[in-house]
């Protein structure tokens, strides 16, 4: 599902779509993925589901295996072919070991974009508006210190 950034309730017009969104931040756990899509002036986000089952699998007492879920290839393989498709830096992140799960995913898988992920950071649950700023702030210090490749 696609949110625009100015109207929640509607999908971009066709001067939105037009914007070009050099930056890219996205939050994901194992389940869910927002990425924000980040201009001067406009933003666009869009969630990601997996079609794996929410279930928390952190046990150990009793249970074989590591208590941790394996990866889920399709799901960031969708994530990646979103932002692969659209910006030229990114910015991973989230609560726990998707983010670096999923970083080490498109280093093996893409390449090409693994080249443009600026940065993985821990960040816990944003709400929308939160992660907008928190990519704007991000993304203005990257440019400043000109580590960005847009």
């Amino acid at each position: 599902m696609t949110i625009d950034g100015k109207n929640a309730a509607a999908a971009p017009s066709s001067s939105e779509r037009r914007v070009h969104y050099p930056h890219a931040a996205v939050w994901l756990d194992h389940f869910h993925a927002v990425i924000v899509f980040v201009a001067p002036d406009a933003h666009r986000i869009v969630r990601l589901k997996s079609d794996r089952e929410d279930t928390r699998l952190h046990r150990k007492s009793g249970a074989p295996g590591s208590g941790r879920l394996p990866v889920d290839a399709n799901f960031f393989d969708r994530v990646a072919e979103e932002l692969a498709s659209h910006a030229s830096d990114v910015l991973v992140a989230g609560p726990g070991s998707a983010k670096n799960e999923f970083r080490h995913s498109v280093e093996r898988r893409q390449p090409s974009l693994a080249a443009r992920i600026i940065e993985a950071i821990t960040l816990d649950h944003p709400s929308d508006g939160e992660l907008v700023e928190f990519a704007r702030r991000e993304f203005r210090r990257i440019d400043q210190l000109g580590l960005g490749n847009s």
